[in-house]
């Protein structure tokens, strides 16, 4: 089914809205948009902690990329960092924010409106 002018201008003016309520226009959350952050907290999205050989083996990087790429996202409040022991093995847990929940729903919604403008 065709959409009418007004039905096209009505989704326009949406995605401006949604456009404008990011940090500056067409930009969307420059930390969660990389490829591995983007994976990082879409890992932890669906689970409530991951460790860390099990976020390297599922993004398929090596330790110095994620512990890199997940220290960013520690520094900005998006995901924490637990540091324990099993046994005499040190393990390295990550989890969810709050405000990594909040962004990450922000940052999607975004790419949908993004997308549904752009489909016509």
């Amino acid at each position: 089914m065709a959409r009418t002018g007004a039905a096209r201008k009505s989704e326009v003016r949406s995605l401006k809205s949604e456009v404008r309520s990011q940090k500056s226009p067409l930009e969307l959350d420059r930390l969660i948009h990389e490829r591995l952050r983007l994976g990082i907290v879409s890992a932890l999205a669906v689970n409530e902690r991951l460790s860390f050989n099990d976020l390297k083996d599922l993004l398929q990087t090596t330790d110095g990329n994620l512990s890199v790429h997940a220290r960013k996202l520690e520094e900005a409040d998006y995901i924490l960092c637990d540091k324990g022991f099993e046994g005499r093995v040190p393990r390295t847990e990550y989890r969810l924010t709050a405000a990594g929940r909040r962004a990450l729903e922000k940052y999607l919604a975004h790419m949908e409106a993004i997308i549904k403008a752009t489909k016509g």
